[in-house]
């Protein structure tokens, strides 16, 4: 079934919630199709605006989740009642519990200091049965070919239905759209702080905060350092910028 995706500013963001995404991915799975996913909030948007080709990455997506909620109000305002947030962290637990059931494969590739391997052991911990059959954590360059050879023979040899990329945005969804057709695997999923969330090394927003839009604000006190640029230059951008758009929502929807 090809999902409808609703136009923001030129990207477009799938119609989906939780349980549907997932039921997605295992449909692709099972059909042993390949794809990336990308999971898109505010600043995968506007990074968007000033990069046309990370723009067609995003758009060629299996799937470009409505990670933040600005995009869940956008799609709910176009009639899609049932769209909901579509969050890298919980679509990896949502996957990894499906994946107990199923017998599929993971493989992490990203976070700095050893994340993944801590991501592998608290995950295996706690979903009994979890099969993670590699970890890789990449220089903080683009790999070299000694690199990219190593990476290529680890999955051949794991043969990962799931490949999760732990890096920012747009690095890994630039990494993601070149390496796919190099890797022996079904899915890359983009999944950004996912991996220092659930390893524990990054503390999550309380869920209430999460649904309430302001995620963003918390994550900006907890590392300002990093995060007060993003934010602080995107958020108000983004609000102009659907401000001003003049026609009507409902020609956000994309054919």
């Amino acid at each position: 079934m090809k999902l409808e995706r609703v136009n923001v500013l030129g990207v477009g963001i799938s119609v989906l919630n939780l349980p549907l995404a997932v039921e997605q991915l295992a449909s692709a799975v099972r059909e042993n199709r390949k794809g990336y996913v990308c999971v898109t909030g505010v600043h995968g948007v506007m990074e968007a605006q000033e990069d046309p080709q990370f723009r067609a990455m995003l758009n060629a997506a299996l799937l470009n989740t409505p990670d933040g909620m600005p995009m869940v109000w956008l799609g709910r305002a176009a009639g899609f009642h049932h769209m909901s947030r579509v969050y890298g962290p919980d679509l990896m637990l949502e996957v990894f519990a499906a994946s107990v059931r199923e017998g599929w494969r993971h493989f992490f590739y990203g976070g700095a200091n050893g994340a993944g391997q801590a991501l592998k052991e608290r995950m295996q911990t706690r979903f009994a049965g979890l099969n993670v059959v590699g970890t890789y954590e990449p220089p903080f360059r683009p790999l070299d070919e000694r690199e990219r050879q190593e990476l290529q023979r680890l999955v051949a040899d794991s043969k990962p239905h799931f490949l999760w990329v732990g890096l920012s945005t747009p690095k890994q969804e630039k990494f993601m759209a070149e390496y796919l057709p190099m890797l022996e695997v079904n899915i890359m999923l983009g999944v950004g702080a996912a991996f220092d969330f659930h390893s524990g090394r990054v503390k999550q927003a309380p869920r209430w905060i999460q649904r309430s839009g302001f995620e963003w604000l918390y994550r900006v006190a907890c590392e300002p350092r990093r995060l007060w640029r993003r934010y602080f230059r995107n958020n108000p951008r983004f609000l102009a910028a659907v401000f001003a758009q003049k026609t009507g929502l409902r020609k956000f929807v994309l054919d």
